[in-house]
């Protein structure tokens, strides 16, 4: 490249990378809405818990399905408008379903209350849209997985890439403050002192009326509904921002397309469907490091979910730790996960030059040693803030294999069948909540109790640490033949 070009390659990148970023974090202030509505919707409507978390459960499933299927689509669409479309559509849903409950009594004339005929009606109608939210959710990360690689060399992509990582932690932490502190306890209409109300809550979370809880709720009733228009409204802005940051490749701005090593230039013909999908079948479906690395970042979401689940429900029930702290529980450790991420990236590309590999190897071992400290510690009677930070230090270190095995599996699918291979990555992480939820729920209630629950985040850490080993001497990327 020219001078020139390579001063409007670098402004195009970064744009890039903070477009990616801002659109993402708009994805997760309309998906992680809904645990901070759940509580509302529990104290006026009396949905139970086990009908919320089969819509949580089975809309988590179809996410992780439609990363699978969104992961090969966006290695033969525009990035841009795939993004763009999968926000405008799960904006759309979660504004609809802020008035779920007037769209329920406009059209089949029940009126709003927690009658078995409306709450069936509306619990459908939840169910629908959220599952086609979570569908359309699917659209957000894959195309960032192709767009990335086509902006930023496979030498800094473990650094980039980390940090639109940290666009988890602050769309998570973004939700978390408006939803469940500004919206669900702020807004919403004062009705603790209607003795109807308050009876109808107190009968619908099976507590007396004078329970704190219920309390809480008549306070702030209708609150839930805001808790998907705001986060809406804001999304729908998010909409036109994303489409106006972003573009879908270098040549689309004008400028040459990243070629590294043997990989061949594409400017001047199109590939066929055919031939793009040859590609993706050699280099993602037959290639052994894309399985391995699946099978990896299972075990990192196992212990990471353990991490994020658990853990503060554990240092609540278990250590005394006091309900302050606990509202810290979750900012402490988004803080923590950023630093790793930033630093696992720079790691990896100044000390190991772009082998992200070995970081991952050393972030999973200090993750088990810090889930070891944390039993011996908890054993040895240490304070609940201390227990947190060891804690939170786990996360740190696996947030780090977290953001780097996107980066590995992108140099090594390369950049035309990045999204692919993460598609497959993608699918199979989330997997991993039947053992993280589920899983360690049966346990922490069997005999082996809590002690059981950490001994198993222990033999993850082993499994996913062992997992590395192999891929210390594996070549930075799949671009040349020659180091």
């Amino acid at each position: 490249m020219t001078p020139e070009q390579q001063k409007k390659f670098k402004y195009w990148q970064w744009r890039t990378i903070i477009g990616t970023m801002v659109g993402y974090i708009f994805f997760y202030l309309i998906r992680k809405n809904f645990s901070f509505a759940m509580p509302g919707l529990t104290a006026e409507y009396g949905i139970t818990k086990a009908s919320l978390g089969g819509i949580l459960s089975l809309a988590g499933f179809l996410y992780g399905l439609s990363k699978l299927l969104n992961g090969m689509l966006a290695d033969r669409i525009n990035g841009r408008w795939h993004m763009v479309t999968g926000l405008a559509v799960s904006t759309l849903t979660a504004f609809i379903i802020g008035f779920g409950a007037e769209i329920i009594t406009y059209f089949t004339g029940v009126p709003e209350g927690s009658t078995p005929e409306f709450v069936g009606k509306f619990t459908i109608l939840l169910s629908v849209l959220w599952i086609v939210n979570n569908i359309f959710q699917g659209c957000g990360f894959p195309p960032c997985s192709r767009l990335l690689p086509r902006w930023v060399p496979a030498s800094e992509l473990s650094t980039k890439m980390s940090i639109w990582n940290t666009s988890h932690s602050i769309g998570a932490g973004l939700a978390g403050v408006l939803c469940g502190v500004l919206i669900m306890g702020m807004m919403g209409t004062n009705m603790s002192n209607n003795p109807e109300m308050v009876a109808t809550i107190a009968k619908n979370l099976g507590k007396d009326i004078t329970d704190a809880a219920v309390i809480s709720a008549a306070q702030n009733v209708g609150a839930w509904k805001w808790s998907f228009i705001i986060p809406g409204i804001i999304a729908a802005v998010g909409v036109f921002i994303t489409c106006a940051i972003l573009r879908d490749t270098p040549k689309s701005v004008g400028l040459p397309e990243l070629s590294e090593g043997n990989e061949k230039k594409s400017e001047e013909s199109e590939e066929s469907p055919a031939e793009i999908s040859a590609y993706i079948r050699e280099h993602v479906w037959k290639n052994p490091v894309i399985w391995a690395l699946a099978v990896a970042d299972f075990f990192v979401y196992v212990i990471r979910f353990a991490v994020l689940d658990w853990g503060p429900t554990f240092l609540r029930e278990h250590c005394g730790m006091t309900a302050e702290w606990a509202a810290m529980t979750v900012i402490i450790f988004e803080v923590f996960g950023v630093i790793g991420m930033l630093l696992a990236g720079w790691i990896s590309d100044k000390v190991f030059g772009g082998r992200a590999a070995r970081t991952c190897l050393f972030c999973m071992l200090g993750t088990l040693v810090a889930v070891l400290g944390f039993i011996g510690l908890q054993k040895a009677g240490a304070s609940p803030v201390l227990l947190l930070f060891v804690l939170a230090l786990a996360g740190a270190f696996i947030y780090g294999p977290q953001a780097l095995i996107g980066v590995i599996s992108s140099n090594h699918a390369t950049r035309k069948a990045s999204a692919s291979a993460l598609g497959i990555i993608g699918f199979v992480s989330y997997v991993s909540v039947l053992v993280s939820g589920w899983g360690f729920g049966v346990i922490a209630d069997s005999k082996y109790g809590w002690n059981g629950v950490f001994v198993a985040m222990v033999v993850m850490a082993i499994i996913g640490a062992l997992i590395f080993v192999p891929m210390w001497k594996m070549k930075r990327d799949a671009y040349s033949e020659e180091e």
